[in-house]
């Protein structure tokens, strides 16, 4: 971290990076795969980058064990144009390394090499530059970095600073693995959920969220909770976005799947894109829907994020297919 003068940045994220080790042969276990490729990877990364990727000024807070993968991610975060001022690096622990397995179209098992914890969960509260947070167009955050401290203490020593600003995103991202229960994710969630003005998660994250799996019941509680806008991905039944003036569902586009695992840190970056934009709400998701789905046809996540026309591309394919509720 520094205490600097920071310029002004689009979107500012914490939480999860790492290396991302895909396999190379689609349809077949670790055991038998013969070659893999090297990624940058970590969910607030890869959404740093694609939104960088779309034009925004994006930074990164987040940390890397001092060793050659974790140089490789301050780079590549870098060189794909993300601000790894903000990423420290922490002796103590290995920088993480996730591996997947490919089973097309649905069926991506990853294993987190994380234990006994990771660098990016080692930020402190007295660590996090308030005046970068506080001065972020959009602040984006992860459910995964409260599972465990220091980082959760920084994460809502990060949103005191902000005082619940606009643009103050929290990404429900619940990996039961990172959790000791649903219950203690659930009363983490609750108390972060009072400090942001959106949020966006699938409907079995809703759940851990606020109890509830039926999206507009889900979005209604986020809604209680003093969020302004609630977004609530549903699979194949496309993606509801909420405000307490206005509904919308946005039909999802048909791709031909490859990985299935980048696509929502795309949808990230790309509604960071649409809200910094202030886009209408369906051309917003519209536009997420799309470039979730462009990834999702790709092999790999932070390289793989999509250009702002690729993406207008594919949007306005399904323009007029959006159903307004």
């Amino acid at each position: 971290m520094t205490n600097s003068p920071t310029p002004q940045l689009d979107v500012l994220a914490i939480g999860r990076c790492g290396v991302d080790v895909y396999p190379l042969q689609i349809g077949v276990g670790l055991e038998e795969v013969e070659s893999f490729g090297k990624f940058l990877g970590g969910s607030a990364a890869n959404v740093t980058v694609a939104a960088a990727r779309l034009g925004n000024s994006a930074g990164l807070i987040s940390g890397v064990g001092d060793d050659p993968f974790g140089r490789y991610v301050r780079n590549e975060l870098a060189r794909l144009g993300v601000d790894n001022r903000f990423v420290a690096t922490y002796g103590e622990y290995p920088t993480p390394v996730t591996f997947c397995e490919i089973f097309p179209p649905d069926n991506f098992p990853l294993y987190f090499y994380r234990k006994p914890s990771a660098p990016d969960l080692q930020i402190r509260a007295e660590q996090i530059d308030a005046d970068a947070v506080r001065d972020a167009r959009l602040y984006w955050s992860t459910v995964t970095g409260l599972c465990e401290e220091p980082s959760r203490s920084a994460h809502f020593a990060a949103w005191e600073a902000r005082q619940r600003a606009p643009l103050t995103v929290l990404d429900l991202d619940y990996r039961p693995m990172f959790w000791e229960s649903p219950a203690a994710a659930t009363e983490v969630v609750q108390r972060a959920l009072q400090h942001v003005t959106i949020a966006v998660g699938n409907r079995e994250e809703c759940e851990i969220a606020v109890g509830e799996t039926n999206p507009h019941r889900a979005a209604e509680a986020l809604l209680d909770l003093g969020v302004e806008l609630a977004i609530v991905k549903q699979g194949p039944r496309g993606v509801l976005g909420k405000t307490r003036h206005s509904s919308v569902t946005v039909p999802p586009n048909e791709v031909d799947v490859v990985n299935g695992l980048g696509a929502g840190d795309a949808f990230g970056g790309s509604l960071i894109h649409g809200l910094l934009h202030d886009w209408p709400l369906e051309k917003t998701l519209r536009y997420a829907n799309a470039a979730g789905a462009i990834v999702a046809s790709r092999l790999e996540c932070s390289t793989a994020m999509p250009t702002a026309a690729e993406v207008a591309a594919l949007a306005e394919q399904t323009a007029s297919e959006a159903v307004n509720v």
